[in-house]
């Protein structure tokens, strides 16, 4: 407590209209390409330097940017008007070009983790009519172009051309129309920005550092001691302590991130880690009968998880949405906590002693990986799952997940749209690069009827019915539980005070929703 007071001595009583905001990241960048690794740390920092046609504020609603305006023409056409006079960061002129440039590498991308293709899947092609103006045909009515196309950053023909992920670290490639561009990027690290002479919005901040910082106390202590001026992903030990504290100003919202046990699909028979109780391989994956996934399922104690795991800063939830989004289905509840039953129904599937298993985890990407995944395998154990935890870091987890080697892992979503078609076409749906689903499906789960559900949302125009066909979605997920849900987060930050910040609902930490507090 004695160092804690000394540290925030260090804090400033108020900022002015400060010169460079300093940012503590629970979570590496992987890449500055930004069409190579969808993940949270990779788009926040790539929204500073590259633009999409359409963006998403805090609370996940759509407004024009680089389309200035964009309508649908009809219910397989859209027209975009881009934004006149805006500059890539090495003063060249920005058009329609470009967009076209832009889409026909996403799906080009080798290798990539988890790629954006998908968010292009609606297109059949595109028409330049003139260097500001673009008509996009969809093969089907796709009321969700827009918010597709919020996730996809353009990037510049003359400096992308033929260029890979590590033309983006370098700066090569790394030419945008974003509020800033890139100074330096020093992977493991830390970004360094600097402001966008040519950009045409109000930004508080001539530089913006962005400092890797994935040890919960030590971001704490980074904000603290003043070396940071906010940080995300807060240790849930540490929220209350920080509430408290006149000088440190707390924010919070409902996360579009969804957590959930992810079980392989990817074979039919022996599953990594996946063992009868003397260590021999099980002959078939025991992932594939209902059963055992619901006896799982049944074993958690969410409430449990949100209490004492959590700290509160989470909900139980059997859905991947918090209440109140577009999707989300009030009529579903949590998963019962009933382990009795779940010892009945693994008794029926096969399994009366139980089986072994391996529970693959990061330990360094989403607040208290870990310790879900600890907290869940001791649940487990008593219907006789003996869940060992293979805890890594992200960086190490990211490429076996992508080989599909875990047989059970921890898995997050955020929801780029908002809404509930993202987390069906991104990790749920049949993966097929011709297609264009399933693009951050690691677990190669595929059902048919979940699909149609995608394909029959995303061509409804009517909000209303497209609303219910994700009601209907949702309720045969949580019947079925192809993955099994455990909580919804709650985004919190921590800064300085005399700054003022807008949270965003997909955890998403940058520069342009931060400012000094108006006195």
């Amino acid at each position: 407590m004695r160092l804690a007071a000394l540290a925030l001595l260090c804090l400033a009583p108020t900022l002015g209209v400060a010169q460079t905001l300093t940012i503590g990241n629970a979570s590496v960048v992987t890449s500055l390409d930004p069409h190579w690794h969808n993940m949270v740390p990779n788009n926040a920092t790539a929204m500073h330097i590259f633009d999409r046609l359409v963006e998403r504020d805090a609370l996940a609603r759509p407004y024009p940017s680089l389309a200035a305006s964009y309508r649908a023409v009809s219910d397989t056409e859209w027209e975009f008007k881009l934004r006149p006079g805006v500059k890539w960061h090495d003063g060249r002129d920005f058009t329609a070009d470009d967009v076209v440039f832009t889409f026909g590498r996403v799906p080009t991308v080798a290798n990539s983790p988890g790629g954006f293709f998908g968010y292009l899947r609606a297109i059949s092609r595109v028409e330049v009519l003139d260097p500001l103006t673009l008509r996009i045909h969809t093969h089907q009515p796709h009321p969700l172009l827009p918010l597709d196309l919020a996730s996809v950053g353009i990037i510049a023909r003359h400096a992308a051309t033929g260029a890979n992920p590590e033309d983006f670290n370098n700066g090569r490639a790394a030419i945008g129309t974003g509020p800033y561009r890139l100074v330096s990027y020093r992977s493991g690290e830390g970004v360094e920005l600097a402001r966008n002479p040519y950009d045409w919005r109000p930004q508080p901040w001539q530089q913006v550092k962005i400092r890797f910082l994935t040890n919960d106390a030590g971001r704490t202590a980074a904000l603290l001691s003043g070396d940071v001026d906010m940080i995300e992903q807060i240790a849930t030990s540490d929220i209350a302590r920080l509430r408290r504290e006149p000088r440190v100003t707390v924010t919070s919202v409902p996360s579009v991130r969804t957590v959930f046990m992810l079980p392989d699909y990817s074979r039919t028979g022996p599953v990594p880690g996946v063992t009868d109780n003397a260590g021999v391989p099980l002959p078939r994956n025991p992932f594939l009968d209902e059963r055992v996934r619901r006896a799982l399922s049944m074993a958690i104690n969410r409430d449990l998880l949100v209490e004492r795991v959590m700290e509160g800063a989470a909900v139980a939830t059997a859905q991947w949405l918090p209440e109140g989004a577009f999707g989300y289905n009030a009529a579903i509840r949590p998963q019962r906590f009933d382990p009795d039953a779940a010892k009945r129904l693994l008794a029926e599937a096969g399994f009366p002693e139980g089986f072994r298993l391996t529970l693959s985890t990061p330990n360094d990407r989403w607040p208290n990986d870990a310790r879900l995944s600890q907290a869940v395998a001791q649940m487990w154990a008593r219907i006789g799952v003996r869940a060992q935890v293979e805890a890594l870091p992200f960086a190490a987890f990211v490429p076996r997940r992508t080989r599909q080697e875990f047989g059970m892992q921890l898995g997050a979503w955020g929801s780029s749209t908002g809404e509930g078609s993202n987390y069906l076409l991104s990790i749920v749906a049949t993966y097929d690069r011709e297609r264009l689903t399933g693009a951050g499906n690691m677990s190669r789960h595929s059902n048919p009827v979940l699909d149609s559900f995608l394909t029959r949302g995303a061509a409804t125009m009517d909000d209303g019915a497209r609303e219910r066909i994700w009601h209907e979605a949702v309720a045969y997920y949580a019947q079925h539980e192809p993955m099994l849900q455990l909580v919804q987060y709650v985004n919190v930050w921590a800064l300085r005070r005399g700054l003022a910040h807008d949270p965003r609902m997909d955890e998403r930490t940058v520069a342009m929703g931060v400012r000094p507090a108006t006195p």
